[in-house]
């Protein structure tokens, strides 16, 4: 049993979720998030902890950034859009077991007004930002990292988030370039 509740967005990811763990979820019903539902969110995160667990879509990430703003610290797993892809739908109920119980392994608690650790910099020295395969690198990065794929600005913000050590952040980088 997971003791965190997992924040999903509807019953499809609820029903994929207690197919890979036994785990309590709230649905927010997608991305028009009411009152009543970030009053439970706040409840669970209070009693039990939370485990945000959205789609790696646009819907997905708005989803997560509005939890984050209103319920602090909470945990965050990713998936990646390849993991949660079938045919052309990305969701969590798209993933395999394996995926959802690896990504609830990873999750990472998110923290606020912390010191930087990756400096934009070391992310332009890097090839994650300004750079032609930019996005590729930040895809793979962001798969070992466990992070999640986004835009480079969020990606910078995510390494401060959830606190990426510059050694995490070297290895992944020497991981990357051992594949090119």
């Amino acid at each position: 049993m997971i003791k965190e509740m997992i924040v999903v967005e509807g019953k499809d990811d609820t029903t994929a979720i207690q197919r890979a763990v036994d785990a309590d979820t709230i649905e927010t019903g997608g991305s028009a998030i009411n009152k009543e539902v970030i009053q439970r969110i706040k409840l669970a995160q209070e009693r039990r902890g939370v485990i945000i667990f959205t789609d790696p879509d646009h819907a997905g990430e708005r989803i997560r950034k509005i939890i984050s703003s209103k319920v602090k610290g909470c945990k965050h797993a990713f998936l990646t859009r390849e993991e949660a892809s079938y045919k052309d739908d990305i969701g969590v109920e798209n993933a395999s077991i394996q995926a959802i119980k690896s990504a609830l392994e990873n999750a990472k608690i998110e923290f606020m007004d912390i010191e930087e650790q990756i400096s934009w910099q070391d992310l332009m020295d890097a090839g994650l930002v300004i750079h032609p395969l930019a996005a590729k690198r930040r895809t793979e990065l962001g798969k070992i990292l466990g992070i999640g794929y986004c835009n480079g600005k969020q990606f910078y913000k995510r390494c401060k988030m959830f606190q990426i050590t510059k050694l995490e952040f070297a290895n992944g980088i020497q991981q990357i370039e051992l594949k090119d």
